[in-house]
């Protein structure tokens, strides 16, 4: 499986990526082993994720959140949590 993820930086600024294994690269982000951008941004935490079969799926998915407004993204993930906090809930 392969994600496009968002993570929220210390400084509250958001960092989109794409992998295959999301809790390692989470962890990588978080020991400073991931971009340069969020070394400098750490704690780093990860507040949305879709999943694909292809690597090719996720990085296309990576280049269009990419190039959103930050509004888009937070749109996208609020989106998100509320999808997730309803299957909580049923």
């Amino acid at each position: 499986m392969n994600y496009t993820y968002i993570l929220e930086c210390k400084d509250g600024t958001y960092y989109t990526g794409w992998t295959n294994n999301l809790e390692k690269r989470l962890k990588d982000h978080n020991d400073g082993k991931g971009a340069k951008y969020t070394k400098a941004r750490l704690p780093v935490s990860l507040i949305y994720y879709e999943e694909y079969e292809t690597k090719e799926e996720a990085m296309r998915r990576e280049y269009a959140i990419k190039h959103m407004t930050r509004s888009e993204k937070s749109k996208l993930i609020s989106e998100y949590r509320k999808r997730i906090t309803e299957k909580d809930n049923d």
